[in-house]
């Protein structure tokens, strides 16, 4: 007897799925985890020698739809004097029935997807139903795909740019311009970026405060992505202070996401986190209550988000004819 094993590349998978789907799929995943269905151990970090780099393996199971995963990633900071992305990764989908693979995929398309969908799930349910300004702060690989994703909940009009080399701002505002209503604005300094901001989104990999608590007014949404490993940080800890503070999952937020540093250097505490996402999302916790409150939603990346959107991409693949099916091994 011989099964096959699909193979789907990123181009497929560009194909396969929209924003719009991945939206919809990541709040499922928060909703299946705000009703205790689904299990997602920590993050197995693989620190390579010399600090060339690291491997992340990240395994999750879902109750519904029922799906069992592993994204294998890999953070290797000198890649890009090689011409090689400086993260990847792998998926593989299993029938949690039988164990056996199901496909094995892209994981850095799907990363792309699942972390601009899970903050704009968290901006749908947190941010005020009248933003439309919005503050980038980095504009890295990951930030179209944030905007992307904050354009399918809310009505963006003008969007602040800042990078942290000289024309970066610019050069991704003349590339990206046409792809949303909002008008891109390149800026100089994250002040500027982010004052006038009804929703701000840090995507950097800084390991100390770029926003300050001064420039950030009542009522500011902020989605923290940047900071997704120990050491990391981006926010003035006195926002976490006076914010509602909202979190992918408590656990890996603490220790690596935007709430790691001021938690070990005593400037905030865990038990200041109001709740998961996934709980405000099934509605057992209220998130925003008054207008002039300040949110924060701190994003890690979470297993469950790469098994749920993988195992939507197996589906669509498999109904479209997508994908190479091959055979990994033989049994009598």
């Amino acid at each position: 007897m011989a099964l096959t094993t699909l193979l789907i590349t990123q181009r497929d998978i560009d194909w396969l799925i929209s924003m719009k789907t991945a939206v919809r799929v990541i709040e499922d995943a928060f909703r299946a985890q705000g009703r205790g269905q689904t299990l997602m151990p920590p993050k197995v970090y693989l620190n390579l020698p010399g600090g060339i780099g690291d491997f992340r393996a990240m395994p999750a199971f879902l109750g519904t739809p029922r799906a069992a995963g592993l994204k294998w990633v890999n953070v290797h900071p000198k890649n890009r004097a090689k011409g090689l992305p400086t993260v990847m990764g792998t998926i593989i989908i299993n029938d949690p029935a039988t164990g056996f693979p199901l496909a094995i995929m892209d994981g850095l398309s799907v990363t792309r997807l699942r972390t601009g969908a899970a903050a704009g799930v968290a901006a749908k349910y947190l941010a005020r139903s009248d933003a439309s300004r919005v503050g980038l702060v980095g504009c890295g690989a990951q930030a179209i795909w944030q905007l992307s994703a904050l354009a399918e909940v809310r009505r963006l009009r003008h969007v602040a740019v800042w990078g942290y080399r000289a024309g970066e701002a610019r050069a991704f505002c003349r590339r990206h311009q046409g792809q949303l209503a909002a008008t891109l604005v390149p800026v100089s300094t994250v002040q500027a970026c982010v004052r006038d901001a009804q929703i701000i989104v840090t995507v950097t990999s800084a390991r100390g405060p770029l926003v300050k608590r001064p420039w950030i007014a009542s009522g500011t949404h902020l989605n923290a992505i940047g900071a997704d490993a120990p050491g990391k940080q981006e926010l003035d800890p006195a926002i976490l202070r006076d914010a509602l503070v909202i979190v992918d999952e408590r656990q890996q937020s603490m220790h690596g996401g935007e709430l790691n540093v001021p938690i070990a250097k005593g400037q905030y505490r865990a038990s200041q986190i109001h709740a998961e996402l996934g709980a405000v999302v099934l509605g057992k916790v209220r998130g925003r209550t008054r207008a002039t409150q300040i949110t924060v939603f701190d994003s890690t990346g979470l297993a469950i988000h790469d098994v749920a959107l993988g195992a939507e991409i197996v589906r669509q693949a498999t109904r479209r004819g997508v994908g190479r099916a091959i055979r990994l091994f033989d049994w009598p």
